[in-house]
């Protein structure tokens, strides 16, 4: 196989846009590679003063016009967060019951804190949801709408510096019915950086599918990263322990007396744009 690394660092990069600004039969300017000033670490710096905010949203109860149903189990969800991402020194801020409006300003003016003295920021999303979609109490509301606030170029005091979102929430109507297998059970000095880069996206579910929780016991998937954050975040890098939470999700099947939704599997999906790898503080 040929080396592609001179490929990569001579010619002209162009964009897969099929034409740019709307122009029909035109060639998008080309542009030649430089050099970002990104750092080489390969780790983020972990040693602020801070570890950084967690901001848990909580939806459990929606108004009749949505048709939503009583989440039972999420505050167990909660809890679960709440003590998990306290211990490894995040503070906490815990909203339950919010509506769209709600959830934008909550996270608009974590946003606009300063987070100059902070290593990350963390938010977990628990609700009803369709894929793209988070519902508040009154309605569904875009993800991206409420990723967007923490940009590199909305949250300057955030820039390269890691902001993971869990969302334990379905994707859509999708069931997994499972397969039998044979096999055995420092300071931030980047010149520039992408606006999009060191988020990490972690979904209970796959996209288009069901994510299931107990209602007594909360979710499948916000319980197993739970348990895997206090067995390995001392030691392992957040990718590796998030490939454990989706060993430890795939491990359960649903229980219903509906045969449709009896013997059921969930696998999530994670969506990393971090640029280094991330390990919580000892």
């Amino acid at each position: 196989m040929a080396d592609t690394k001179d490929g990569l660092q001579s010619g002209h990069n162009e964009t897969d846009a099929k034409s740019l600004f709307g122009s029909q039969g035109k060639t998008l300017p080309v542009s030649k590679s430089m050099d970002s000033g990104i750092q080489s670490d390969e780790s983020y710096k972990m040693d602020y003063p801070e570890i950084g905010m967690c901001v848990i949203i909580n939806n459990k109860n929606f108004h009749p016009a949505t048709g939503m149903s009583f989440r039972s189990g999420t505050d167990a969800d909660a809890a679960q967060i709440r003590d998990t991402f306290m211990s490894l020194g995040y503070k906490i801020s815990l909203n339950n019951d919010r509506t769209c409006k709600q959830m934008v300003d909550i996270l608009q003016n974590v946003a606009k804190d300063d987070h100059s003295k902070r290593s990350s920021f963390v938010c977990v999303l628990l609700s009803h949801g369709e894929d793209g979609l988070i519902y508040g109490t009154d309605g569904p509301l875009e993800l991206k709408i409420l990723t967007g606030l923490f940009r590199g170029d909305r949250c300057k005091s955030l820039a390269g510096k890691p902001k993971l979102f869990f969302f334990q929430a379905c994707r859509g109507t999708e069931l997994d019915s499972g397969v039998e297998t044979d096999s055995r059970p420092e300071e931030n000095t980047c010149q520039r950086i992408p606006v999009e880069a060191d988020f990490l996206y972690a979904y209970s579910t796959a996209p288009g599918y069901y994510s299931w929780r107990n209602s007594s016991e909360g979710s499948w998937f916000i319980q197993s990263l739970c348990l895997m954050l206090k067995q390995h975040a001392k030691k392992l890098e957040l990718m590796q322990i998030l490939t454990r939470v989706n060993r430890k999700v795939a491990e359960y099947s649903s229980y219903s007396n509906h045969p449709d939704f009896h013997a059921k599997k969930q696998i999530p999906c994670i969506v990393s744009m971090l640029t280094k790898e991330f390990y919580f503080p000892y």
